[in-house]
């Protein structure tokens, strides 16, 4: 280890944290006119099975966040280790992030990413204050699952999981 880091700096937080592998999700979700909208994020979480809830946590500099945001419901799309590309296109800040993706069509009306290996969808049940981010929690009221390997993100690059 090394010495210890004082004050913590944007750089310094984001070096140590990037140590920490997550998994990487797309919320989903359509505007108010109906427009399909999608952000990536590796923030998302379990948080409670009784009652079933998750959080996932959007920058306020979002673009895409307040529209989902209106609506009160959303899908975390779970990513597969095959779909690095997608996760990038989502990643990026504002244009059309919907171009030559592959759509399921499901009964619930939100965008659902072919080949996401799972899908929760939430009605949004708090909202809380979280430095330069919200701290989004959503109520889980269903989900589809596969047995696919997830794709992580780790150290500021995605990867697939590998056995060992």
């Amino acid at each position: 280890m090394t010495d210890l880091q004082e004050p913590v700096s944007t750089e310094v937080l984001r070096d140590v944290c990037g140590r920490w592998a997550t998994g990487v999700a797309v919320v989903t979700g359509r505007d108010t006119d109906g427009s399909p909208l999608g952000m990536a994020v590796n923030s998302f979480t379990s948080l409670s099975l009784t009652p079933p809830l998750i959080l996932f946590c959007p920058g306020l500099s979002s673009s895409t966040w307040p529209g989902i945001r209106a609506t009160g419901r959303f899908a975390v799309n779970i990513l597969g280790a095959e779909q690095a590309a997608l996760a990038g296109a989502f990643a990026r800040s504002g244009g059309p992030k919907f171009d030559g993706v592959e759509l399921d069509s499901l009964p619930d009306g939100l965008p659902a990413l072919r080949g996401a290996i799972a899908r929760l969808v939430c009605d949004i049940e708090e909202i809380h204050p979280g430095g330069d981010h919200e701290i989004v929690v959503g109520r889980v009221t269903h989900t589809v699952q596969d047995e696919r390997p997830p794709l992580l993100f780790y150290r500021g690059r995605t990867s697939p999981m590998t056995s060992s």
